[in-house]
């Protein structure tokens, strides 16, 4: 194994980031180590460099979507062998541990977080999926949201719906396809220029998110229907108000999984639960499991799981890189175009 680089968090709010020599990276017997082909930037990557993330010890290193080459398989493992292409969801904030992040050149992964890729999927668009997989599948079927069944290459035919706002994003778009992938009937939030887009994805009905009527349009499109209650990965309050008022006026569950936890608990109709997702809560339970181990692998082999969406667009090649690319992500007017995510490359 070649000397490992990390692009280091020095001081909380510190910018650049430092890249430097760090510690080589060697699995515990349940664990992975790969060689870093490319990683993604996500907006918890800029908040915990900000400091808003409370457990994380610096100087550190940050990173939590990545791909690459599995270099060496820890003594339990049987599920990856050394030269498998792979993605993962890394750890670091979850773990508190280096060893766990992805902005470097070697990163180790928990087992039950990641899955083999197949040769036509690049190393560039499999690391712009896995936290949102890991978040869709939280709000999805951990038995505390909406509680889902489990996705399946051939899935069965069910009678309830979910509804999922913010649908054609990088989380939600991972909705539509894992609940479509569970055979529930997906209804979704879209502007009306993604609508071929969502139905490509998995959905059934489409409503336009910009409806001045998005709360009793979404009840009359499922008059009659049960629901198994609704994801909104949009990161807007006012989306999460208005499809939780949907599902007050809607039979079924009444439950909306969220990504954040910024509206107003008065506007909550009442009988209505608001559940904020927390993408690692998966890593200990049968979540993780069920997607990253028996659906993933052959839905990505296979096609069964629409790819590549979001498209990598690479911002660069080298750690770097990397804080650029955070810094970019961060300013509104220069933000990847939607559809997009910023990939930096390891190489």
């Amino acid at each position: 194994m070649d000397d490992n680089y990390g692009a280091i968090l020095l001081k909380m709010g510190r910018k650049p980031l430092s890249v430097d020599e760090t510690d080589s990276r060697y699995p515990d017997e349940n664990e992975i180590v790969i060689k870093n082909a490319a990683v993604s930037i996500n907006p918890v990557d800029a908040a915990m460099q900000g400091g808003y993330v409370v457990n994380m010890t610096v100087p550190g290193i940050l990173g939590v979507d990545v791909a690459g080459e599995v270099v060496e398989v820890g003594s339990q493992v049987n599920r990856f062998s050394v030269g498998d292409r792979v993605m993962g969801h890394a750890l670091r904030l979850a773990t508190d541990d280096d060893r766990h992040a992805a902005f470097q050149n070697y990163t180790v992964l928990w087992p039950n977080m990641a899955c083999t890729i197949p040769q036509n999927l690049s190393y560039e668009d499999a690391s712009t999926m896995p936290l949102g997989i890991s978040t869709a599948a939280a709000a999805l079927f951990q038995d505390d949201m909406l509680g889902l069944e489990p996705p399946v290459l051939y899935p069965p035919t069910r009678d309830e719906w979910v509804i999922i706002a913010g649908s054609t994003g990088n989380v939600g778009s991972h909705g539509v396809r894992l609940a479509a992938a569970a055979g529930y009937k997906v209804l979704v939030t879209a502007s009306t220029s993604s609508f071929d887009l969502a139905r490509k994805l998995g959905a059934t009905e489409l409503v336009d998110y910009k409806s001045t009527t998005l709360p009793d349009t979404i009840a009359q499109k499922l008059s009659g229907k049960r629901i198994a209650g609704a994801f909104d990965a949009s990161g807007q309050g006012s989306s999460i108000i208005a499809v939780a008022k949907a599902v007050a006026k809607c039979q079924g569950k009444k439950t909306v999984a969220t990504v954040v936890d910024d509206y107003a608990g008065a506007d909550v109709p009442p009988g209505v639960s608001i559940n904020l997702v927390f993408a690692i809560a998966i890593r200990e339970t049968e979540v993780s499991k069920r997607v990253w181990e028996d659906f993933l692998p052959d839905a990505l082999a296979t096609g069964k799981y629409f790819i590549p969406y979001p498209e990598a667009r690479v911002f660069g090649n080298g750690l770097n890189r990397i804080q650029a690319a955070m810094d970019n992500e961060e300013k509104r007017e220069t933000k990847a175009p939607a559809g997009k995510k910023a990939v930096v490359t390891l190489e």
